[in-house]
């Protein structure tokens, strides 16, 4: 839960995620693994930790709650900064009234909400106050700080990752909300349906589940007779699941890359999946046609070069049809990459011979391959003794086509996998042809 009021106060009128925020550590549900006796982040909660945190985790596992309870077991002033309002000014006059109170004998937890939205400024800004120890900074961000965050703020911090909850932890959460006087209260009572369902949505978000269970309970609330929060209650409150995706962070590359791996993997459910979760998320269709052409060559090749086909056909139907009908021509090339024989031939032979190049392995174009459409071309031996294919009825005839020192070097190696297994008797027949 994450958004930012005073510290352990109960809002009257504020909404239920924020009244139900953990007042002590006793409270806080899930992060076991931070939390244990001795861990680093309990040891900050319970005043005796001095090192400045990264808080990395998805929404509503409890990044801002953990902040404050580290102001109050300190006894540290606490100050918040939401990196989507705040300014270079507005750090610095955060550091220079800590740095006041300091003198006074006074310390200052600066919490930073999404410091990944700083910009490098922004973050050099923070340094000297973290690394003299001016503010204790605890920062939250949604994405891995490795991407987000600069190096020198990151090697002055603790990164701790915080993992979503799990269904148990939801339903803790969820219970405490019904009954807690901060909360409910009693006022409604919760189905299994219901709360199953709840779970569901919540995706390990506390804050959502608590928001859906809020709407919920005030659409029950509302009717006439006993106040109880059904399934369809819940149904008629909420639209959607949680999709855990983020454009423009760690989730997007996650969901991406394990896109692609249930692609090459041949897990044509898993691809939907992934498929799925981008189209719900609103990724950009563009993008997700353009990895399904470059996956086509990539994973795929010649084992059924047909694949590339119905990728790029899929990326015309985006551009002349648009969503959400395109999401079909998606899902067909999704299902035509997953389920295709796979081959990495292509791959491999573009990076031998770009290696190659790369190595200096360019030699002269043989003379008789050379451009002979201009005048003069002909005193300089070029196209002279070039053999024209056509001419041979097979189609193929000997001759040398690559420069000297490559003479003989194979690229590529058809696999067994679908049509590149008669392209490998064919390879071999038109390389001993064409060598001599």
């Amino acid at each position: 839960m994450d958004s930012v009021p005073a510290s352990g106060v109960s809002v009257l009128g504020a909404p239920l995620a924020v009244r139900m925020r953990p007042q002590s550590l006793g409270e806080v549900v899930g992060q076991d693994h931070l939390l244990g006796p001795g861990a680093p982040l309990r040891r900050l909660v319970e005043g005796s930790g001095a090192s400045s945190v990264l808080l990395y985790g998805p929404p509503g596992t409890g990044k801002t709650t953990l902040a404050s309870l580290i102001s109050q077991a300190t006894g540290r002033r606490f100050e918040a900064l939401s990196a989507l309002s705040a300014g270079v000014k507005d750090v610095r006059a955060v550091i220079d009234l800590a740095r006041r109170r300091l003198v006074a004998g006074e310390q200052t937890v600066l919490f930073i909400d999404e410091v990944h939205r700083f910009s490098k400024t922004q973050q050099d800004a923070l340094l000297s106050a973290v690394e003299n120890r001016i503010v204790l900074l605890v920062a939250a961000t949604t994405e891995n700080p490795s991407f987000s965050v600069v190096s020198p703020l990151l090697s002055r911090s603790l990164v701790l990752q915080l993992q979503s909850l799990t269904d148990d932890d939801i339903r803790q959460v969820l219970d405490r909300a019904v009954t807690d006087p901060r909360g409910l209260g009693g006022t409604v009572s919760l189905t299994e349906d219901a709360e199953n369902h709840l779970v569901r949505l919540a995706g390990g978000d506390a804050r959502r589940a608590l928001t859906a269970l809020e709407a919920a309970a005030g659409t029950v609330l509302d009717r006439d007779g006993d106040p109880v929060v059904d399934l369809a209650a819940v149904e008629s409150s909420v639209d959607e699941a949680a999709v855990r995706y983020d454009r423009d962070g760690d989730q997007h590359y996650d969901v991406t890359s394990a896109f692609i791996k249930s692609l090459r993997g041949s897990d044509v459910d898993a691809a939907l999946h992934y498929l799925a979760r981008m189209i719900v998320a609103g990724e950009d269709p563009r993008f997700i046609a353009r990895r399904l052409m470059i996956h086509a060559s990539e994973d795929v090749g010649m084992a059924d070069p047909t694949a590339l086909q119905t990728a790029t056909a899929a990326a015309q139907v985006v551009q002349l049809v648009g969503m959400p009908e395109a999401q079909l021509a998606l899902a067909q090339a999704t299902i035509h990459i997953a389920t295709a024989p796979k081959s990495g031939a292509v791959t491999a032979a573009l990076g031998a011979a770009m290696a190659d190049v790369r190595a200096g392995k360019a030699g002269a174009v043989p003379a008789h391959l050379r451009d002979g459409h201009y005048a003069g071309a002909a005193k300089l031996g070029n196209a002279i003794g070039y053999k024209y294919p056509h001419d041979n009825p097979d189609g193929v005839l000997a001759q040398q086509y690559p420069p000297d020192e490559l003479v003989g070097v194979d690229y590529y190696d058809p696999t067994t996998h679908g049509v590149e297994r008669e392209l490998t008797t064919r390879v071999g027949k038109l390389r001993r042809i064409v060598r001599g």
